[in-house]
């Protein structure tokens, strides 16, 4: 049997079920990257959606929390995060939204986008109200059940509710048993059902609610779930009020049109997968959320027909890159990130940036052509975290090339790193933060990067963490105020 600990369970965002109004949504946050969105112009929002039929809220004076649950909603299924730069919220969008945004029109490239955007949401989730107990992928897990001939490749609606919301890890055995019990309930007629859900209401009316009217109709309206009407088992009364929720065997499966993504996603990203901890004890949590919102997988872009940036891609996953490095030293894959910091640094209209390589070199030699100065790039690998920086030997690699300052580069490191460069002409930047800039450089059409705001911000901060004053450039420049 499923565990339920105090009726702990996903939360599913349940704002809204109209795919389409999330579109207008996203739309009108797009288009107003890099300025504020006023009171009046969310009003104005909310009138546009009443317009196109769009907006049904039950009170009549448009309140403005009703576009900030619907950003809210966009954050949770993948469209972008949001951060507080400044005391201001802003709205940053991810890759797979910027992605979807461009096809905007196209339904058959955004059903496949969309879908892939739920590859990517997990708990813990920055957006979500969901326990941390609960660590996996939960739309992956959907997916996977659906995909499941034991379960004739299909979910009624009464068993995400009874079981699938409740599970807090997704493992080989829990799966397993997860499979057994939804073919238990399976076996229960209608009056045996009913008599399950009534012995503990509370915890099962919002987990119906929230699948069965919003979740699977916000899917089916995206193209990314099939949905069919089945019979009402029973009724749920919410809370204390005079409202009831209905207990059904819709049913849900996939669309013989992602069938063969759906394959191909599971292949490469498995429902098995333990997500990123946003309470990582090493990390600033804001450098999680930047790695959780980069998924940005070729297999779609692939599927779609979607011409390959290389060096865009390549950029997404340095990261990854720098990660295989620690576990393929000899082969070709060792060079990958450093050709990927280069091409990153080289993409700095005033810097020139060359691999070096080699023992007792730095891996980059860089000059920032207009102060005449040059500076050394590592890029260090963490096949577990980056636990020490050597500041004499990086020391030794700025004396060979006549460098002011070592940038280090790394997806992750144990704090007491910053104890080994407090003194030195040394700053670290998080992989992920580097890669966001520039991507977004690159999709905001930037000809021209600007290397000045970074030296300004190192020479002010040598011997720090520059990660944070990196990640405000950004949210500054390319996010939308809220």
């Amino acid at each position: 049997m499923t565990l339920r600990i105090d009726s702990k369970k996903w939360i599913l965002y349940r704002h809204t079920r109209d795919f389409d109004k999330l579109c207008v949504v996203a739309e009108f946050l797009k288009s107003y990257t890099k300025t504020g969105i006023s009171t009046d112009e969310k009003t104005q929002l909310n009138l546009k959606l009443r317009e196109l039929g769009l907006y049904n809220e039950r009170n009549p004076e448009l309140p403005l929390d009703a576009i900030n649950h619907k950003i809210n909603q966009l954050s949770y299924y993948m469209f972008g995060y949001q951060a507080k730069v400044g005391g201001q919220d802003r709205f940053l969008f991810s890759p797979l939204g910027n992605l979807f945004l461009k096809h905007v029109e196209d339904k058959e490239k955004t059903a496949k986008i969309f879908l892939t955007m739920l590859w990517a949401v997990q708990y813990q989730h920055p957006h979500s109200g969901t326990a941390n107990d609960f660590q996996l992928y939960p739309f992956r897990l959907i997916y996977k059940l659906l995909s499941e001939p034991k379960l004739s490749n299909k979910l009624y609606a009464f068993e995400v509710a009874y079981s699938v919301v409740f599970l807090q890890e997704a493992t080989k055995d829990t799966y397993k048993e997860l499979v057994n019990e939804l073919l238990d309930l399976r076996k229960l007629s209608d009056k045996e059902l009913e008599k399950k859900f009534q012995e503990n209401k509370h915890a099962f009316v919002n987990s119906a609610y929230e699948w069965d009217y919003y979740v699977s109709s916000l899917f089916e309206s995206a193209g990314v779930l099939n949905k069919q009407d089945g019979i009402v088992i029973t009724k749920l009364q919410h809370g204390t009020t005079n409202t009831f929720r209905k207990i059904t065997r819709n049913e849900v499966s996939i669309p013989d049109n992602l069938k063969s993504l759906v394959e191909q996603l599971q292949n490469e990203y498995s429902f098995l997968e333990k997500p990123l901890l946003l309470n990582d004890p090493e990390r600033l949590k804001l450098d999680v959320i930047k790695e959780i919102y980069s998924f940005y997988p070729k297999t779609l872009l692939v599927e779609i027909g979607e011409a390959i940036d290389d060096f865009k891609f390549e950029l997404l996953n340095l990261p990854k890159l720098i990660e295989q490095y620690a576990n393929n030293n000899e082969g070709a894959e060792a060079y990958l990130f450093e050709d990927a910091l280069a091409d990153g640094f080289n993409m700095f209209h005033n810097v020139e940036a060359q691999k070096i390589s080699g023992a007792g070199n730095t891996d980059l030699e860089c000059l920032y052509i207009p102060r005449k100065k040059k500076f050394t790039v590592e890029a260090k690998s963490t096949k577990n975290k980056l636990s020490s920086v050597n500041a004499g030997r990086l020391a030794g690699h700025r004396e060979k090339i006549g460098g002011a300052y070592t940038i280090v580069v790394t997806p992750r490191y144990v704090p007491a790193v910053l104890q080994d460069i407090r003194t030195s002409p040394i700053v670290i930047i998080r992989a992920n933060t580097f890669s966001e800039y520039l991507y977004n450089c690159i999709d905001n059409d930037v000809r021209e990067i600007d290397y000045e705001d970074f030296d300004s911000i190192i020479v002010n901060n040598l011997g720090k963490d520059i990660s944070k004053n990196i990640s405000d450039l950004t949210i500054s420049r390319f996010a939308t105020s809220k």
